[in-house]
């Protein structure tokens, strides 16, 4: 049968034997690439001039020059326990060396051994090589990766300044993919040869109409999957090399179209300065720790090595074993960037989507080669909304568990060139919804000579996509040629290069594996005879073939005439460190304080994305994205208390979310019909078992494990709270996840389909008219000693995570409605841990109240919070009953919550305040809208409520001095002023109105006058007289809704 013989590299006592094969067919004229008798490829171009673009830009230094050895400045051997310090001192030391002539400061060397890392390895300076002694069975150097953090091994990170000029339209002309000219009108006069530049193609309504992707998914309540103009705008960054009145020349085609019917293109002039370069990584081993009773544990490293922010580098004979997510990622900011002879070997993850990215771009012009993968989910792919080219040549993934491919997003210009995918396929697809709209995967995007179950390859809306000679299932509309076909050059990558640069390729083109045995179907009988015993020896993979190229071709190790680490006299240059402690956070004369300074500005608002009811956005501290950082990504606790400060507030609040990923978002309450969960991950409380499945078709929680990582970025928080006057408001429990909505109810790790603790919880469970869940009963019943062994332990882990700190408060939950007696267990567990920390009181009214009532209880609270009812702009009571399974929502759907007043906010705050004057009050109950001079607030602060969400004022200590204030009710009118103070010590006034009228009678002091601006604390003008007391005062407000500080 025609070419249905399977092929064989033939090692026999390690000769390669060659013959030479006719078996091999030629492209043709007329077809998008067709390569000529004599070899030179010829390129059909489409009526509007697309063309397949030209690939071979990938990799370092374009791939124009091959990667360099650069001599070592020091080395290290293995020390005693963790090796952080003493490799990131090497790494240091090399990073304060000048750069030389070749743009390189020199490499650090490792010698053989194992190198304990608890932490992580970060380059953030340009011209260093980190190398290794290799990794072979022999020996080599292991850099194994300690503890539980998720964070990257080695972690390559310039720094993210780029700046933007003034765009340029491009002239109203269709650009065709691959173009290097690019036309603007008088582009003489804005640029110059050797600028850098952004070129930009825009994502417009019109574009994304046509493709069909404003269309995605569910259009009803929760429309999350749909693309969003500017969603996935490209921009390719490039050099001019020579510019015209008419337009510019581009060192590297663009592998998109600029089509001005939807919306053409803009040239943007770019700076970066920040921006590392010439950085290596090389011949190691990098292996992570983990829990070997679990097989699918994820609480260890996820990442090897990441690159971001950088330009010109490579990764290269590197191994990485038991990481959960990747060998290498490349994120946005990378570019040039090569990844050959490496490996992704037993990855220890749940089976999911997210995890085992072995090799994954999101970078420009990347190269990886000779790259083996195994077991892994999506070895070699690029992610969403990717301007290209970036290429993968051969490489190998052996037993996936997903495709390889483009994950969304209209990646454009990948090419996979010679990749096998044993047991999965290869996708440049539309897939629709999945991954939140991946929608048309790829563009302008070709597969060379590949092997694998199926290729799908579809023409996408205004793009191509082509598959020539492979050895697979076809699947879609996209260009196929020469399929089940021995096609030449043996790899296009190659070909592309030598025929742009004029050189051939032979260092690299020796490299390529290549079955060189006969396919015919007419042997002879000796061959036949040959044959047979070659059979008797299995076929070569590429991990073997990578492991030959780094025999024949090694890196030279040697540490001659440098010197050790320690002998180097280098001191680093000290990093600021908040070492001195916050005052304490304490209840003192009514208000929270910090010392003397009252915790304002409210909670750090969580901002979420659209259509994500009850998401963790951005400010989330157990947000986690595998390999990213940055909004909307894992935030690290430092960004997020920076983010506090600057915002003036004082106090993040945290709970868990709702579920742990985002396709639950549709709040739909059936099984998940596969484990393709979605990013980012709302981790929590609670690791995984690795046993089972639960709803959303990862393993199943045990709830007799912890979380590490997530008390970790809690404590990691509240440490830094306790340095920069800061708390953490931690909520307990999520009572959403138990009332009203059944989603919320179905991914919960309580829920007994999701754990193997055996809670006792029905399944499977009764969702009223199929949508409601009604379970608070059950879940507040700790009667049942299953229930409350789990609520002992998790209370209690919620505490004693924060035995040496002082900066959190802690409350039962936000939306708690819940029983007076669980209330109660919850109180009495917190006071059963030994370190007193702050507790909130956060309840219905009359479950407040019958703890504030009794003498045991009352003691255990330091804060009333005034939350789930409020006083109604006529002076009743909104008060729904504790107890009765029913959520806040539900309640106003019973009952009328009215509208609320200042005057309604003020009354309940001080009530409760003077009724209980040792401790604090705080209210985020119902507030008036749309009211002036930021009202409403201040009426919480001037009854005496803590946390209320008024302005920093940082011409002066107001909040200091008030902290010995009081709300004085004499001297307060409801619709005109209100007033708080301390005789001889100052007065705070709101007036709602332009008269102040204060009767000082009592108080002879004479004070200044400040007048403040109530919505963003600036000073309006201080008073040039001084104020005498003894008698009844009038002031003249510079203006309605003011604040004035009698000091």
């Amino acid at each position: 049968m025609k070419n249905a013989t399977k092929k064989f590299l033939l090692l026999s006592a390690g000769i390669c034997i060659c013959c030479h094969s006719s078996g091999h067919f030629k492209t043709h004229p007329g077809m998008p690439i067709h390569i000529t008798e004599e070899g030179k490829i010829v390129y059909y171009a489409y009526p509007n001039g697309d063309r397949v673009p030209d690939f071979s830009y990938c990799g370092y230094q374009r791939s124009e020059h091959p990667i360099p050895y650069i001599e070592a400045k020091v080395y290290v051997h293995p020390p005693q326990g963790d090796a952080t310090a003493v490799i990131q001192r090497a790494i240091d030391y090399v990073s304060s060396l000048p750069l030389q002539d070749n743009q390189f400061r020199g490499a650090i060397q490792l010698l053989p051994g194992i190198y304990h890392i608890e932490g992580q390895l970060l380059i953030r300076k340009s011209g260093i090589v980190l190398r290794g002694s290799g990794c072979n069975a022999s020996g080599g150097t292991v850099l194994q990766a300690k503890g539980f953090t998720k964070n990257e091994l080695i972690r390559i990170l310039g720094y993210d300044n780029a700046k933007t000029s003034d765009s340029l339209k491009v002239s109203d002309k269709y650009v065709p993919v691959n173009a290097t000219f690019i036309p603007l009108a008088s582009a003489d006069k804005h640029l110059k040869v050797g600028d850098k530049i952004r070129v930009i193609r825009p994502c417009t309504p019109e574009w994304l109409a046509e493709l069909g992707t404003d269309r995605l998914g569910n259009q009803q309540e929760y429309n999350f999957s749909k693309w969003q103009p500017g969603q996935y705008t490209m921009a390719w960054e490039r050099n001019v090399t020579q510019v015209s009145k008419e337009g510019i020349e581009i060192d590297v085609p663009i592998t998109m179209s600029l089509d001005p019917e939807y919306g053409g293109g803009y040239v943007t002039p770019l700076k970066w300065t920040g921006r590392i370069y010439n950085i290596g990584i090389e011949n190691l081993c990098c292996i992570s720790d983990f829990d070997a009773a679990n097989p699918k544990d994820e609480n260890h490293r996820w990442q090897a090595i990441t690159f971001n922010h950088i330009q010109d580098g490579w990764v290269r004979r590197v191994t990485a074993k038991h990481f959960a997510g990747s060998a290498v990622m490349l994120l946005e900011g990378s570019s040039q960037i090569t990844v050959e002879d490496c490996k992704f070997l037993e990855p220890v993850s749940e089976i999911a989507n997210h995890r085992r990215y072995a090799f994954h771009t999101l970078g420009q012009q990347t190269l990886f080669q000779r790259c083996y993968s195994e077991n892994s989910y999506r070895d070699f792919s690029v992610g969403k909304g990717v301007p290209g080219p970036n290429a993968f040549v051969q490489c190998h993934s052996e037993c996936p568990y997903s495709f390889s491919g483009s994950t969304g997003g209209f990646s454009n210009g990948i090419l996979m060139d010679k990749i096998t995918v044993s047991g999965g396929n290869l996708e440049y697809g539309y897939r629709d919804i999945s991954d939140q709209g991946a929608g048309w995967t790829a563009a302008n995007s070709l597969f060379w000579q590949g092997r694998a179950s199926q290729t799908h390859c579809v023409t996408p809306p205004t793009a191509h996509n082509w598959a020539y000679g492979m050895w697979t299932q076809p699947y879609g509309n996209g260009y196929y040629q020469l399929s089940h076909t021995f096609i030449k050059p043996e790899s296009i990558f190659y070909a592309q290069l030598t025929e742009r640069t004029g050189k051939k390729q032979e260092l690299e083109e020796n490299k390529i594996f290549v079955y060189h045995t006969l396919e015919t179907a007419k042997p002879t009988v000796e061959y036949a005879a040959w044959m047979s015993k070659q059979s008797l020896h299995p076929d070569i993979r590429m991990d073997k073939w990578i492991d030959s190229m780094i025999v024949l071709y090694p890196i030279d190790c040697s540490i001659h005439d440098i010197p050790e680490i320690s002998q180097v006299k280098y001191k680093p240059r000290k990093e600021h460190t908040d070492a001195v402690k916050s005052a304490p956070l304490t209840i003192r004369n009514g208000w929270v304080t910090r010392g003397d300074l009252i915790m304002t500005r409210g909670t750090y608002p969580h901002k979420s994305e659209p259509g994500t009811t009850g998401w963790q956005g951005i400010g989330s501290l157990t947000l986690f994205y595998p390999g990213r950082t940055g909004h909307g990504y894992t935030e690290e606790p430092d960004s997020i208390a920076r983010q506090l400060e600057e915002s003036g507030s004082h106090v993040l609040h945290h709970r868990t979310g709702l579920w742990y990923e985002r396709r639950r978002n549709d709040h739909e309450r059936n099984m998940q019909a596969d484990s393709e969960v979605w990013a980012p991950f709302n981790e929590y409380p609670y690791s995984r078992s690795g046993t089972g499945e639960a709803q959303d078709r990862l393993s199943k929680y045990d709830l007799n494990k912890f979380n590490p990582w997530y008390w970790y970025r809690l404590k990691q928080f509240v440490d830094l709270a306790d340095k920069k006057n800061l708390l953490l408001w931690h909520d307990h429990y999520n009572q959403h996840n138990i009332i009203e909505e059944g989603a919320h109810w179905c991914d919960y790790p309580w829920r007994s389909a999701n754990n193997i603790n055996n809670l006792g919880f029905p399944e499977k469970t009764l969702f009223a008219g199929d949508k409601r869940v009604y379970m608070a009963e059950q879940f507040y019943d700790i009667t049942r000693p299953v229930i409350r062994k789990y609520h002992q332990l998790f209370i209690r882990q919620s505490v004693n995570t924060f035995h040496d700190n002082n900066g959190v408060i802690h409350s039962i939950g936000m939306e708690y409605t819940g029983p007076l007696h669980f209330m109660k267990f919850w109180l009495e567990e917190i006071a059963s841990c030994p370190n007193h920390q702050l507790v909130a009181l956060t309840a219905t009214k009359d479950v407040q109240d019958a703890v504030l009532q009794d003498s045991l209880y009352n003691k255990m609270v330091d804060i009333i919070d005034i939350r789930q009812w409020h006083y109604r702009n006529d002076g009743s009571l909104y008060e729904p009953q504790g107890g009765c399974s029913l959520a806040p929502r539900q309640w106003a759907r019973l009952i009328d919550p009215g509208t609320t007043s200042c005057e309604s906010i003020y009354r309940a705050v001080y009530e409760y305040r003077s009724r209980y004057p040792e401790k604090a009050v705080t209210y985020n109950a119902a507030m008036p809208r749309n009211i002036e001079g930021n009202a409403a607030n201040w009426a919480i602060f001037m009854a005496g409520g803590s946390l209320a969400k008024v302005p920093p004022i940082e011409a002066m200590d107001v909040y200091t001095l008030a902290s010995e204030f009081q709300p004085i009710t004499s001297l307060t009118e409801s619709n005109r002023q209100w007033v708080m103070g301390k005789a001889q010590k100052g007065y705070l006034v709101y007036c709602l109105e332009t008269d102040i009228h204060l009767d000082l009678s009592h108080d002879r002091k004479t004070y200044k006058v400040v007048w403040i601006n109530p919505v963003n604390g600036e000073i309006f003008r201080k008073e040039q007289t001084r104020l005498k007391g003894g008698k009844v005062i009038s002031l003249k407000a510079p203006q309605k809704y003011c604040v004035c500080l009698l000091y």
